[in-house]
């Protein structure tokens, strides 16, 4: 049993001491305000371990490495800190690898700590040997390789500088024989930069261009987040009458409630957000890459306003005019260049002030008539649907229930969430419909793999976003697919006393694929059937509860019941929500082409 830390175990030593590497270390993360990492114990980093507790840090062990990467991608997005992974060198390292890549799409603070083989038999091809840094070079945006085991700290205060300065994952790796020996070190202080605005002219660039606006939009990106920003990117949309869309997978960048939120563009996104963006012709775009994903032409609308001129904010440069032409680029902080633009406006007249109720009234309009649709929208309109198919095949229902389409489970869904909610999604064809449904009051609420889009993302993210903050409901959702990828870590839960909410969407298919052979493979389905146990029985078997939902009614009272063990019993619950097998439009329509044989053999496959 570990001691408990002493009352004075987060004060950090000062000026030059003697101390083992492993005292640098572990002094460096509680400088960083460490207390908390995710991983599976190892010998190579045994000795720094050793004096975690005593330090006031928790290691929470997990089922799998990838898992402890995404549970500290989802505790550094929901706190504004660091998430820690680490793990054993070797295999348990190039296990976290597809967690780092997702954090690195996210732009989420993630330090990896990669113990490395030891020094001395570095490439005799030992026992868990591999070169660990360039398996970890396209996902991070620095790399720290202890070179002495005098510059243990250094090493470790600047991964976790470069951290939250680079805005993503860093790597600090070790070679395990370094944690020991004897040094004289200090602790480096954190050192964190002081985010501007922009440049002068860039911004009354910005302003003279909103000047002459007369439907300007803004979008709200997940860099508002990482600024705590909403607050300045509602009063720039309440100064301009602006309506204000979420970038892809940000629904949480600005407050469903206010008049002037429209929903997220993107795939599977808010009708109302993407006719009002084809009417704008300046767009403001707060703190967002412009990513392609969530730009392109979705629900048969190509959107993007062709002749619109853009005002691009985003803290790294890089980003600035890469996915979009624009007309003014702005390297700043989303809430900081947010401020500075409505003071420039404060006391001009705007082109746009004299239409700002009837621009009030049309983003009344097309938002009233986007959730009548929704509510109506209760199943795909495919005359050829898979659940036809199942129906002409015999397919019956079960336990005295139904199949229950997603569109309706999602409304019900929606309609049951808590306040203060936390939600994670997973990639897939349910999980990516929910972009329509899933409502946020502030930031720091909603999480999904982003760009990497990876399976088995969910849950371990939700379950790190529930340790940085236990006092906030948290649910994932996932298919039944991605759930085989993770459900394991519902023994984290048990374990160490972790209440989570998991939904569940058994629909028996790899959906989202599986519409691709639906609309370009003439129905020829390969690989995409899954027949599955009871997902709330597994649950139950490790120690969690589980609720089987099989009919419309029971929805939202499951959820609700399952948030209430959550928050008032500290009972993890698996939600088994069982779906038809209708199936939205693919992510990528323009990805795939009818195909084309030429040998005899397959010629009846067109």
């Amino acid at each position: 049993m570990s001691k408990q830390a002493p009352g004075n175990a987060r004060s950090v030593v000062k000026g030059v001491q003697k101390m083992t590497p492993s005292e640098a270390f572990v002094e460096t993360m509680v400088a960083n305000g460490v207390t908390d990492m995710f991983g599976i114990m190892g010998s190579a980093f045994m000795d720094a371990m050793d004096i975690f507790a005593p330090a006031g840090i928790r290691l929470i062990p997990v089922v799998h490495e990838q898992g402890a990467g995404h549970m500290a991608d989802g505790y550094a997005r929901v706190s504004g800190r660091h998430g820690v992974v680490i793990g054993q060198n070797g295999p348990g390292i190039s296990n976290c690898v597809t967690a780092i890549a997702a954090a690195y799409w996210a732009h989420t603070p993630v330090v990896i700590v990669t113990p490395q083989t030891g020094s001395t038999t570095i490439g005799l091809g030992g026992f868990q040997e591999c070169n660990q840094l360039p398996m970890f070079q396209e996902f991070t945006k620095y790399q720290g390789h202890v070179t002495h085991p005098a510059r243990m700290a250094e090493f470790t205060g600047r991964c976790f500088d470069r951290a939250m300065s680079e805005m993503g994952p860093t790597q600090l790796n070790i070679p395990r024989d370094y944690f020991y020996g004897e040094i004289n070190a200090e602790i480096p202080m954190p050192s964190r930069l002081d985010r501007g605005p922009g440049g002068e002219n860039s911004l009354n660039e910005a302003a003279d261009l909103l000047a002459q606006a007369k439907f300007p939009v803004i979008i709200s990106g997940g860099g508002v987040v990482m600024a705590d920003g909403v607050e300045e990117c509602k009063a720039l949309a309440e100064r301009l009458g602006a309506p204000v869309v979420n970038s892809y997978l940000h629904n949480d960048s600005f407050p469903a409630s206010h008049p002037l939120w429209c929903g997220p563009l993107g795939y599977q996104g808010s009708k109302a957000a993407m006719k009002l963006m084809a009417q704008a012709d300046v767009v403001v775009a707060l703190g967002s890459r412009l990513g392609p994903f969530g730009t392109l032409p979705q629900h048969g609308m190509d959107y993007w306003p062709k002749n619109a001129k853009i005002i691009q904010i985003d803290a790294d440069n890089k980003m600035l005019g890469l996915v979009k032409k624009i007309s003014v680029g702005i390297c700043g902080d989303a809430k900081a260049a947010a401020t500075a633009l409505v003071q420039r406006l404060a006391k001009r007249t705007l082109a746009c002030d004299a239409t700002k109720a009837q621009r009030a009234a049309t983003v009344a309009a097309e938002k009233a008539a986007w959730e009548k649709e929704l509510d109506e929208w209760t199943h795909e309109r495919d005359p050829y649907s898979l659940d036809m198919i199942a129906e002409q095949s015999g397919e019956k229902p079960f336990s005295g229930g139904q199949y229950l389409h997603p569109r309706q489970v999602l409304r019900e869904l929606e309609r049951a969430m808590p306040a203060d909610v936390m939600v994670s999604t997973d990639i897939g064809n349910i999980n990516s419909v929910a972009n329509s449904y899933l409502r946020f009051e502030k930031p720091r609420s909603f999480f999904a793999a982003m760009s990497f889009g990876n399976c088995g993302y969910a849950f371990p993210t939700i379950i790190g976003a529930k340790v940085a903050a236990p006092h906030r409901p948290a649910i994932s959702y996932a298919g039944d697919g991605a759930w085989g990828m993770s459900l394991m870590e519902t023994m984290t839960c048990v374990r160490h006393d972790i209440p989570v909410t998991a939904v569940v969407f058994h629909n028996r298919q790899w959906g989202a694929e599986k519409k691709n052979q639906v609309d370009f493979y003439n129905r020829r389905f390969v690989a995409g059937e899954l027949d599955n146990p009871s997902f709330a029985g597994i649950a139950k078997a490790m120690g969690a509860e589980g609720i089987v939902v099989d009919r419309l009614e029971d929805v939202g009272p499951a959820l609700k019941r399952a948030v209430d063990m959550q928050m008032n019993d500290r009972k993890t619950c698996i939600v088994e929500i069982m779906c038809t097998r209708e199936l939205g439009d693919p992510f990528r329509r323009d990805a795939l082409s009818r195909p084309v044989r030429f040998l005899d053999k397959y010629k009846d496959y067109v």
